[in-house]
């Protein structure tokens, strides 16, 4: 168990990913004149904690083990799949469930239904490329921090 509490390369992404979520949360805060905790686990917005997560894992991979090494090569190709999910698949559920909720406020009464589908799913391109380089950035940080 000591292990696991002590696995850098497991903390530096879950440090990056709370980093990220916390500022959506103060930002929204700060916007909105409210705090919305749903800020802190939800999807989308920018930068995207998904990307900055597995691309800080990545690097500090690299810098630990080597950018040559077979690890540091599926950690890479892992970000890449994280990166195209945020951008592509995940975006494009959100933008259905915008047309779709149109349809349910608009004709809400033949259609019967409980709740309205979340929309706020993906990421756009560049909250996509501002994730990437806030996680290379912490990957640099936390594995000069915690040795690596």
């Amino acid at each position: 168990m000591k292990d696991f509490f002590t696995n850098k390369w497991l903390w530096i992404p879950i440090a990056t990913w709370f980093i990220i979520q916390l500022f959506k949360l103060i930002r929204e805060c700060l916007k909105n004149k409210k705090i919305d905790f749903k800020r802190i686990l939800g999807a989308g917005g920018m930068p995207s904690a998904h990307t900055a997560c597995i691309s800080s894992l990545a690097t500090s991979i690299g810098i630990s083990e080597g950018f040559g090494t077979p690890i540091f090569a599926l950690a890479a190709v892992f970000c890449f799949i994280v990166m195209y999910d945020a951008a592509g698949v995940r975006r494009a559920a959100g933008k259905q469930a915008r047309v779709l909720n149109k349809i349910i406020e608009n004709d809400g009464k033949e259609i019967n239904v409980q709740e309205k589908l979340v929309e706020f799913l993906g990421h756009s391109p560049i909250e996509v490329l501002v994730g990437l380089i806030v996680g290379v950035l912490f990957g640099i940080l936390f594995s000069h921090i915690w040795g690596l």
